[in-house]
């Protein structure tokens, strides 16, 4: 990965090697943090942050499934977020605020220090324009009754690395984990769409996390004149679809070749898949003045465009 410059610690700009924490971090040893994946795009009118105000707003719900106080506001997060692009110099990054208890032993983080982290540095993506193969799990995502699904907790996520080793040991890209009643839920780190007979459709809510790249294609493929659906999907429906894509900040719009032994669309990417990819690419660079809204530009001190 490529360094920046400076990290925002609770509130000050340290070197990227003097950002530290202490090995006795309650968040180190439990998996108690909360975090965002969140890009910048550059557009012609400078660095803009893509749907900033949602991903803010999910850190701060995440924190409060945990008992978490961030000792900052909201605004104050999204400033720091701003000020960070514009210290480091960048024009496109992945930003990684994260939020997690200090010293503290003993699974109650009652009276641990909250500390809030913000890391933006210059990111391609996790798959860049690479077709994937993707490999059926035998890991199953978290059972949502012991959980809360829909939080981004630093701990969920040994459930995806455990399926992602499993598949890149056979060879695979990423994998694809069922839920409990071995329906499709997500990847990883990511959500998944499937099209057939030109209707996309995506798994529900419960058992996943529904991201915020994925509320952004259910309604950009609505306003395409695309039919989308949330509904329960069987394994074996993936097989027979004609396009698959995962949707994600760390992948974008990510192409599905390959399932399991079964290629999809004979290993091309689809006619609907790039046409919602090719949308996605201009909204996140400034290109559709309707989708303005989901972007937050980054302007230098004097208030002029960076």
């Amino acid at each position: 990965m490529k360094k920046a410059k400076k990290i925002w610690f609770n509130g000050k700009f340290l070197d990227w090697k003097k950002a530290k924490i202490h090995v006795l971090a309650h968040s180190l040893h439990y998996g108690s943090a909360v975090f965002e994946g969140i890009r910048a795009y550059s557009t012609e009118k400078g660095p803009a942050v893509f749907r900033l105000p949602e991903h803010i707003n999910r850190l701060f719900y995440s924190a409060s499934v945990l008992d978490m106080r961030i000792p900052f506001s909201k605004e104050e997060v999204k400033a720091a977020i701003l000020r960070m692009i514009k210290i480091n110099r960048l024009k496109e990054c992945y930003i990684r605020p994260i939020a997690f208890f200090g010293e503290k032993m003993g699974l109650n983080p009652k009276g641990a220090l909250v500390n809030l982290v913000i890391i933006a540095f210059p990111w391609r993506g996790l798959f860049g324009e690479k077709k994937i193969k993707v490999k059926t799990s035998k890991f199953i995502r978290i059972h949502p009754r012991s959980t809360t699904a829909d939080a981004k907790i630093s701990g969920h996520y040994i459930n995806s690395i455990l399926a992602t080793l499993e598949v890149k040991k056979a060879g695979f890209d990423e994998a694809i984990l069922l839920d409990f009643e071995g329906k499709v839920a997500e990847g990883p780190g990511e959500n998944i769409f499937m099209v057939k007979d030109r209707k996309i459709s995506t798994p529900l809510p419960g058992a996943i996390l529904p991201g915020i790249t994925r509320r952004t294609i259910i309604e950009v493929a609505k306003s395409l004149g695309y039919s989308v659906s949330e509904k329960k999907i069987e394994p074996r429906e993936l097989k027979k679809a004609d396009e698959l894509f995962f949707a994600g900040t760390g992948v974008e719009i990510c192409p599905i070749a390959k399932i399991n032994k079964i290629l999809i669309n004979q290993g091309k990417v689809g006619e609907i898949t790039l046409k919602i990819k090719k949308s996605y690419q201009e909204i996140v660079r400034g290109k559709e003045k309707r989708y303005f809204k989901w972007l937050t530009f980054v302007e230098n001190d004097k208030g002029n465009r960076v």
